[in-house]
């Protein structure tokens, strides 16, 4: 039996490219990027600036407005913490009420501590944060909006832009954690006129172990890390050069597929989504469902959705697995001790619905092939698997 991975929210397999460089690294790039001094230096600083230019082009940046971290989370922590830290004369920090829990926790830490007051924005039944709920939270008061660009759970795009365009007159710093959404479209830092963006390179065939931080020039930050001057003086600490490398060469493959690559995924998780409610009774999909130009947008290749009579969705995953599928329930940062996502009940999906939550991402090496396989396997699946739920509540 064929494995179908269906998790790319999680982790994307790297890329060819991507290991073919960080071997390449490994061999001859394997110095301290600050020795300048020295041919080992130097070949490894060369190495970081291209990566750096590779990942400022994916997302329409300039090269020093990029910083590399160990994460997306590293990137989101600095970004609440770092850009809260450099406006002290402001105490408010608004975020939306389903942000990743690398946005919410630092907010939570900041308020705890005293250092900011947070302001949660409701979103919609399909994950849309309420704009003008939004607008009337940026006061006088607030330091910093972060919203993120796209949901890992849900699939649901933020009119991020639109955001900004309400914060401007205000001159609120504004801040998206974007790391669902860059490699699966086109996420361009000038369109969106964010002052900071998250991203990770395992959500675009790149290593774990690799964030970066873009920061606008002229915005001022406060470090996360405090210690060497590597990073511009910005981030302290040796970069993870081997990673950063190959964070790199995905940037630079993805950046040439991605237009081609949208439509695709589009189409297969339209496929998947619709075949499975065809098939499975009781599915309620979470998230958008409207169609191509529907003012709820979801990432291409996403489905999310709960299956009523599931009691506990790890059941269920672990019995996908058992039939050569790994997909998921949410976010792979989320503690197994939270059984309902604080996203579904965002957008109200009762407890008992969401307890059966399953999410099938598509991506770069996803295939018609995988889709075929979901349908015939999902729904088989399912079916074992109430009969037993059934008998035992007998």
């Amino acid at each position: 039996m064929e494995r179908i991975y269906a998790d790319y929210a999680s982790a994307a397999p790297l890329y060819p490219e991507a290991v073919a460089a960080m071997q390449e690294a490994a061999a001859q790039a394997w110095g301290a990027a600050a020795a300048s001094e020295y041919r080992e230096g130097r070949a490894a600083a060369q190495a970081l600036d291209r990566a750096r230019q590779q990942i400022a082009a994916l997302i329409n940046a300039r090269p020093a407005e990029v910083y590399f971290t160990s994460s997306g989370t590293e990137a989101n922590n600095w970004a609440i913490k770092g850009l809260s830290a450099a406006q002290p004369e402001r105490q408010r920090v608004v975020v939306s009420a389903i942000e990743h829990l690398s946005v919410l926790n630092p907010v939570q830490r900041l308020t705890r501590f005293g250092a900011s007051q947070s302001m949660l924005v409701a979103v919609d039944a399909q994950g849309v944060v309420d704009r003008a709920a939004a607008e009337q939270a940026m006061t006088a008061e607030t330091a910093l909006v972060s919203v993120q660009l796209a949901s890992n759970e849900i699939g649901t795009i933020q009119p991020v832009a639109e955001l900004v365009e309400r914060a401007k007159p205000r001159r609120l710093l504004v801040h998206t954690d974007a790391v669902a959404a860059t490699g699966r479209i086109a996420v361009d830092v000038r369109q969106l006129g964010v002052d900071a963006l998250s991203l990770a390179a395992n959500q675009f065939g790149g290593p774990s172990g690799v964030g970066a931080l873009y920061v606008r020039e002229g915005v001022r930050i406060q470090p996360l890390l405090d210690g060497g001057t590597q990073e511009q003086g910005r981030r302290a600490g040796g970069e993870n050069l081997i990673g950063v490398v190959g964070a790199g060469a995905a940037a630079e493959r993805t950046h040439q597929e991605l237009a081609a690559r949208g439509g695709i995924l589009r189409r297969m998780g339209e496929r998947l989504l619709a075949g499975l409610r065809q098939r499975i009774d009781g599915v309620r999909p979470t998230g958008p469902t409207g169609p191509l130009g529907h003012p709820a947008q979801r990432l291409p290749g996403h489905v999310s959705l709960c299956i009523e009579g599931m009691e506990d969705s790890e059941a269920l995953l672990r019995a996908l697995d058992l039939a050569g599928i790994a997909c998921s329930n949410g976010s792979a940062c989320s503690s197994k001790a939270m059984k309902t996502s604080h996203v579904l009940k965002a957008i109200g999906v009762p407890e008992a619905q969401a307890e059966g939550a399953v999410i099938f991402s598509l991506g770069w090496a996803s295939t018609d092939q995988d889709v075929d396989g979901l349908l015939d396997r999902v729904p088989r699946v399912v079916e074992q698997l109430r009969k037993v739920l059934s008998n035992n509540a007998r």
